[in-house]
């Protein structure tokens, strides 16, 4: 099966990839403000905001199914650039569908769509009406909408981890804090948000094998939760980050790194997932410590 990933020199667009290669697919990739180089796979600079450009990609490439991935995905970030994450988020949907002839379409989107949901109503299935209190998840709720009204098959992801990710996220950013801090490179001291916000945990790769089963197996037309089915606080995560990392630190509240709107609890409930097959093999732990190592590459060949 020859497949386009939009997104694919992402966080969750390389693992996919490397998924979808290691299954035996043929894998042609989309990029934007990256270095366009991933092993192995053809990629195409692609802005989805460019509808004519969409169409050309997609009658040339004629591929067998789409996964898209490509999204402004930071929940702080939406409030300074609504009208960015709206283009980029909902019309380059309603672009890649529109030309996407009859091939699959798998289109990743959030639990974030869920909004504020009381802890006894957790974890939370897909038959929850959506609630979004943020910009971001309001451009994934209606992109969703799009999705489903031409039935493509959406993956809800629960919050990602592992290396790859953008240190404009939290854990990645305290496992870069701990690297600075372990080379002497900076005081003790790490700047965080808020961390006693609880999420639903997945490791990238128990996500990269949701989206190849879902690619493969999912019903056009419906939602599947890709989650763990329990929370973490941010503070109890970055604690277990600190005992794998053996590196003394002291927290410190930055107000850069709080959010306007920061939901307490969001943990999901992945049944119908499950049901086709999944079954999450990664974990919290692996994830982290591949966070860690990353970080301690990176400042390790640093100047």
């Amino acid at each position: 099966m020859r497949v386009l990933v939009t997104g694919a020199t992402g966080f969750l667009g390389r693992h996919l990839v490397a998924a979808l290669r290691g299954a035996g697919h043929e894998v042609v990739g989309t990029g934007f403000g990256h270095e366009l180089t991933l092993p192995g796979v053809t990629l195409h600079e692609l802005d989805v905001r460019d509808a004519d450009a969409v169409a050309r990609l997609l009658a040339t490439v004629r591929p067998d199914a789409v996964a898209h991935l490509a999204a402004l995905s930071h929940v702080g970030e939406s409030w300074r650039r609504p009208d960015e994450y709206f283009a980029v988020n909902v019309l380059g949907v309603e672009h890649l569908l529109r030309h996407a002839g009859g091939a699959r379409f798998l289109f990743i989107s959030s639990a974030e769509v869920y909004g504020a949901v009381p802890e006894d109503e957790q974890p939370i299935r897909e038959s929850r009406p959506v609630a979004p209190r943020t910009p971001y998840a309001m451009t994934k709720a209606a992109a969703e909408r799009l999705a489903v009204g031409a039935g493509a098959v959406v993956a809800r992801c629960f919050n990602l981890l592992g290396a790859g990710q953008t240190t404009n996220f939290a854990m990645p950013s305290f496992a870069a804090q701990l690297a600075a801090i372990a080379a002497g490179r900076s005081e003790a001291r790490l700047r965080v948000g808020n961390l006693s916000a609880r999420r639903d945990f997945v490791n990238v790769d128990d996500a990269a094998a949701a989206g190849l089963l879902l690619l493969t197996r999912g019903e056009p037309g419906e939602i599947y939760n890709v989650a763990s089915g329990s929370a973490w606080s941010i503070e109890a995560l970055l604690g277990r980050l600190q005992e794998i990392t053996a590196v003394a630190a002291t927290t410190e509240i930055d107000p850069e790194r709080l959010r306007p709107v920061d939901i307490p609890l969001l943990c999901g409930d992945a049944s119908r997932l499950r049901a086709l097959g999944w079954q999450p093999r990664g974990g919290v732990e692996a994830a982290l410590s591949a966070l860690w190592e990353e970080a301690r590459g990176r400042a390790a060949r640093r100047p």
